[in-house]
C-alpha cells in the first residue's frame, strides 16, 4: 500500500510558479491536506504559461506540480480572517513572497508563528531572507555557477532543459518541513521559520563541481557530455543514436572494453586506473567511439548491461514518459517518493465556497473521487 504518512497534516499553501507548488504537492502526494490560496481571477502565474493548454484549458506547467490540492481565491486584503483563521489551525504554510511583502499586507509570519506554537513557516525566495530581488531559476542558474560549467566546452553556457534550481529548492523545502514536522512530533527544539532560497540550493547542489574549484583552486569549466573526473562517461554514438556509457571504477573499466572488443585497451598498463584514463581521454574516447558507432543503440545497451556496466540510451521525452507507466496528461508524473494521486489540479477557486463554509474540514466533506 502506497505510503500515506502525512494524513491529517494541514499544509497552507500560497506559493506560486515551481519551488513552493512543488513542495506542498509532494506533502500531498504523501497524505497531507492542502488547500492552495490563488488571487482572483488570474490564479497562480503558472495557469497562464501555455501553450500548451489541455481540453478544459488548464496550462500544462500548471499541471505538472497541483494535483492533491484544493483552491480557494483569496485577496489577502479583504480575506484576512479566512487566511488567519486557516493559518491558525494549519500545521505547515508554504509561500514564496518577497520578504516584507505579507508583512505590508497585515500578515506578519513571525507573528502568526509565534502565536501558533505547532505552525512551521517555510517562505521559499530567489537569493535568501535579507534580499528582495526577484529571481526566475533561470536567473538562479546563471548567477550561482551552473550555466558556467554547463553546454559543449567551446559553445556558450547554457541551462538545464527543466527548471532545476526551482525544483531542487522545492525538495529541499520538503525536506525541512518534514525535520521540523519531526522535531515537533518529538518534543525537540526545532526551528519553525525556515527560510530556503532557490540561490543556496543551487549552490549546495554544485556539490564536486563547487569542491574540485576549491581544492584545485582552478574555476570549473564546460565539459559537454564528458565528466571532469570520469573517464570514459560520456555521451558516445551508436550507429542509430546516441547512448551514454558511465564508467565508475577499475571493475567497470575492464568489463566495458571486454565487452566492447578492445583488448588493446584493456591490456594498455596506463589506462588500468581513473587517473591514467584521464590522462590519456583522447584515446580512450576515440577507440570507444570507433567501437560503439559499429552498433545500434540497443545492441551496446544490452551488452554493457550484461556486463555490468553503466550505461543509457538517449530517450524523447515521451519515451521517457511511456516507462513511467502511470503518468498522467491530467496529474502529472507518478511519485517519486511514495504516495498517492488522489485530486486532480484544481481548477482556480474550485473549492472556494467550500473551504469558506467549512475550513480544513473541507477534507471530510469533499464529495470528489480520492
Amino acid at each position: 500500500m502506497a505510503s500515506l504518512s502525512l494524513q491529517h497534516i494541514r499544509i497552507l499553501d500560497l506559493s506560486r510558479v515551481l519551488a513552493g507548488p512543488l513542495c506542498t504537492m509532494m506533502l500531498g502526494d504523501l497524505g497531507a491536506d492542502v488547500i492552495k490560496v490563488e488571487r482572483p481571477g488570474r490564479g497562480d502565474d503558472t495557469r497562464e504559461w501555455g501553450p500548451p493548454f489541455d481540453a478544459s484549458g488548464a496550462s500544462a506547467y500548471y499541471l505538472a506540480v497541483n494535483r492533491n490540492k484544493l483552491s480557494v481565491a483569496a485577496d489577502f486584503t479583504r480575506d484576512s480572517a479566512l487566511l488567519r483563521s486557516l493559518i491558525a489551525s494549519a500545521d505547515v504554510v508554504v509561500e514564496n513572497f518577497l520578504p516584507g511583502a505579507l508583512f505590508r499586507v497585515g500578515l506578519s509570519p513571525d507573528e502568526l508563528v509565534h502565536a501558533n506554537p505547532k505552525l512551521v513557516w517555510c517562505s521559499i525566495n530567489g537569493f535568501g531572507a535579507n534580499s528582495s530581488r526577484p529571481a526566475y531559476d533561470f536567473v538562479v542558474q546563471a548567477e550561482t555557477g551552473w550555466m558556467s560549467i554547463t553546454g559543449e566546452a567551446d559553445g556558450e553556457p547554457m541551462k538545464a532543459g527543466v527548471a532545476l534550481a526551482d525544483i531542487i529548492a522545492g525538495k529541499d523545502a520538503t525536506i525541512a518541513i518534514l525535520a521540523a514536522l519531526t522535531g515537533l512530533a518529538r518534543g525537540n527544539p526545532v526551528e519553525r521559520r525556515l527560510t530556503i532560497s532557490l540561490a543556496e540550493s543551487a549552490r549546495a547542489a554544485l556539490i564536486n563541481a563547487a569542491q574540485n574549484a576549491m581544492v584545485s583552486g582552478a574555476d570549473a569549466t564546460r565539459w559537454g557530455n564528458s565528466h571532469a573526473n570520469l573517464t570514459p562517461y560520456q555521451l558516445f554514438r551508436a550507429r542509430d543514436r546516441g547512448i551514454v556509457i558511465a564508467v565508475g571504477n577499475d571493475e567497470q573499466w575492464k568489463a566495458c572494453v571486454g565487452v566492447l572488443g578492445l583488448p588493446e585497451l584493456a591490456a594498455d598498463p596506463r589506462l588500468a586506473t581513473n587517473r591514467g584514463r584521464l590522462e590519456h581521454r583522447t584515446l580512450v574516447v576515440s577507440a570507444i567511439q570507433k567501437a560503439v558507432m559499429l552498433r545500434s543503440a540497443s545492441d551496446c545497451a544490452k551488452a554493457l548491461d550484461q556486463a555490468g556496466v553503466p550505461n543509457g540510451i538517449v530517450k524523447t521525452v515521451l519515451e521517457a514518459i511511456s516507462d513511467a507507466g502511470t503518468a498522467s496528461p491530467r496529474t502529472g508524473m507518478p511519485p517519486s517518493v511514495g504516495g498517492t494521486v488522489r485530486l486532480a489540479p484544481p481548477a482556480l477557486d474550485q473549492h472556494g465556497a467550500l473551504v469558506r463554509d467549512r475550513g480544513w474540514e473541507a477534507f471530510k466533506a469533499l464529495k470528489e473521487v480520492r
